[in-house]
């Protein structure tokens, strides 16, 4: 019972930690939290479905040259001042002294209307993926989202610690009582 005890008692701690670290994060960036470059971007559409589904959480990292960018690469760019788009590269074309990439949806009939300046493009996908984790992402960038993910972890502690507590006080009381029978049963004896 002590051991299933611990490791609840480290599975509760750690969840509120790897939370609360979640929702700093994701509070301190605006939204998808940064670390080294690499950004965790929720998918909000299915548009690239298959390669990433509707609520998946990808990870991509920031572009430092774009010339290395090419056909076929998955890039995140500004569509415009408040919405990052992901698609995949399917043409580049050189404009002056700048790149302008044509881009388009794996799931989506037509590419994308107009082309990306390489001055909007922000990341490139790196391949790695959790399904469904970006739904709990977008629910910890809201308000609500960050109380329940501080505050349940919390309560669970707490009644954790209420558990433990009434129980050391039980079998206090039991060695207790214990003990009295012995000293009663002994004292009886003389």
């Amino acid at each position: 019972m002590k051991l299933i005890s611990n490791i609840l008692y480290v599975i509760i701690f750690t969840l509120i930690i790897v939370l609360t670290l979640v929702v700093i994060s994701t509070r301190s960036s605006g939204g998808e939290p940064a670390v080294f470059g690499y950004t965790l971007k929720s998918v909000l559409s299915g548009s690239m479905e298959p390669e990433f589904n509707t609520g998946s959480l990808i990870l991509v990292k920031e572009i430092t040259d774009v010339k290395e960018l090419q056909k076929g690469d998955v890039i995140t760019f500004m569509q415009d001042a408040n919405t990052a788009v992901t698609h995949r590269i399917v043409d580049i074309t050189k404009q002056g002294d700048h790149l302008l990439f044509k881009t388009k949806g794996d799931n989506n009939a037509a590419a994308d209307s107009a082309p990306v300046s390489d001055e909007n493009v922000r990341a490139q996908y790196t391949g790695f993926q959790l399904p469904y984790a970006g739904y709990m992402l977008h629910f910890a960038s809201q308000p609500i989202g960050t109380a329940v993910l501080l505050i349940v972890p919390g309560v669970m502690l707490l009644v954790y610690a209420f558990v433990t507590i009434s129980s050391a006080i039980r079998e206090i009381e039991r060695k207790t009582k214990a003990l009295e029978t012995d000293t009663k049963d002994s004292t009886m004896s003389t």
